[in-house]
Order: structure tokens, then C-alpha cells, then sequence
């Protein structure tokens, strides 16, 4: 259960400009827009327990489905 990731991808006009990867822990930006948004979400303490919790309540809960 250690190798289940839960990844947010968040992009404009196709091109994908941060993630977050709950391994990481953090969201990465991929452009210096991405970046910048990135540095401010890392900031929002409840939003990454938010999404770190979404790991257990969608992946977690639903890997025995397959």
C-alpha cells in the first residue's frame, strides 16, 4: 500500500503546469507560472492535508477493486 500515489495535475491548454504527488507531499511546478502557484499552494497548510487525505479516501478505500 506504500507504492499507491495520489497525483493532481493541474494544466492549461494542454500543457500540464504543477502537480501535486502525494509521495512528494508537495505540489511541483513545471513552468516559472506553475512555480509561483506552486510556492503559494505549498504555503495553504489545510490544502495539503486536504489532498493528503484524498490518498486515503480515493485510493486507499478502492485498491481492492481491481
Amino acid at each position: 500500500l506504500k507504492d499507491i500515489q495520489f497525483i493532481r495535475s493541474i494544466c492549461y491548454d494542454k500543457r500540464e503546469y504543477a502537480r501535486f504527488d502525494s509521495n512528494v507531499g508537495k505540489f511541483v511546478g513545471y513552468t516559472e507560472f506553475g512555480v509561483k502557484n506552486a510556492e503559494r499552494w505549498n504555503k495553504d497548510t489545510s490544502l495539503i492535508a486536504a489532498l493528503n487525505a484524498q490518498r486515503e479516501a480515493v485510493c486507499l478505500n478502492n485498491v481492492g477493486i481491481d
